[in-house]
């Protein structure tokens, strides 16, 4: 029995060897693929690890031949946990998930998933609104980081801008805000124009679309409860980010059509009167406020 442990301990303690050389190995491989390390390099980290110890990355680092971020960046590839460094983005800044996912404002944001997953999404409901009262308390901010962090866990995505008076997201993630949600409703084009969001593959966003003169006659139309039906069955989450309630009522048509709606707020900004309207007039529209968010 002793001798049968013995051997067990022997070949597990081997089975890890090999995976850790494995996943080493393959941290070293994409940090050539992404032009870090060159060849000759790898000899001086191997040899360094193997003196001191250390684990790839770390011996790469005291070389000086990577930085930490380029580090993070080969991790998040071998655990498939897709991020853009901010030194490399397209992207806005304010898209904190994408460019700074090991940041507290991200971690912050992961929370507000976690509480998402399981106070709505949970019960099969696939669809959320998001809304101010006002249009600088970061509604835009938060449903396109909400996306970002919906996707990073491989969950099939979809942003809606259906701001038509002052839309944001085609500027947040440099789409051009051609044809979208407004000219899919205005049944001015044949199919659905949507943007893959690249190294985000299960994210998609539908920019506003071109400016209408009557966005609140466009989502009053039954054509926009039959696109949400459809896209249902296409998505696990979508989320719509919606025009504030300072600049009109279509955050209500949004909301009876999908029945719940997540409400963004700003420290020093947001006052209790709008945001307490802001509720009522959800609610008087049929659907439930799940919730508010506080940003910095």
């Amino acid at each position: 029995m002793n001798s049968l442990t013995s051997a067990s301990e022997q070949n597990s303690s081997v089975g890890a060897a090999v995976t850790s050389i494995r996943a080493e190995g393959n941290i070293g491989k994409l940090l050539q693929e992404a032009g870090k390390l060159k060849p000759q390099d790898m000899e001086r980290v191997l040899k360094l690890q193997q003196e001191q110890n250390l684990r790839f990355g770390e011996a790469a680092q005291k070389l000086g031949l990577v930085t930490e971020a380029d580090i993070q960046q080969a991790l998040s590839q071998q655990f498939e946990y897709p991020y853009i460094p901010a030194a490399e983005a397209s992207l806005s800044p304010e898209l904190t998930a994408a460019t700074a996912p090991y940041s507290r404002e991200a971690e912050a944001l992961r929370t507000v998933r976690s509480e998402l997953l399981l106070r709505w999404f949970k019960d099969g409901r696939k669809t959320l609104a998001i809304s101010s009262a006002r249009a600088d308390e970061g509604a835009s901010y938060l449903t396109a980081n909400l996306a970002v962090l919906f996707a990073q866990m491989g969950r099939k995505v979809l942003l809606i801008d259906a701001n038509m008076r002052q839309p944001r997201q085609h500027g947040i993630f440099n789409l051009g805000n051609g044809m979208g949600l407004s000219d899919i409703l205005a049944e001015r084009v044949p199919s659905l124009q949507v943007h893959t969001i690249k190294p985000f593959q299960t994210l998609s966003v539908l920019s506003a679309g071109s400016p209408p003169p009557n966005p609140a006659e466009l989502l009053a139309r039954p054509a926009f409860g039959a696109l949400l039906s459809g896209l249902e069955t296409s998505y696990d989450i979508i989320l719509i980010d919606t025009a504030p309630a300072q600049l009109s009522s279509d955050f209500q048509l949004v909301a009876a059509r999908v029945g719940g709606m997540l409400i963004a707020t700003r420290r020093n900004v947001s006052r209790i009167g709008p945001l307490a309207e802001l509720k009522e007039k959800v609610t008087l529209s049929g659907a439930q406020v799940v919730g508010a968010v506080v940003l910095g």
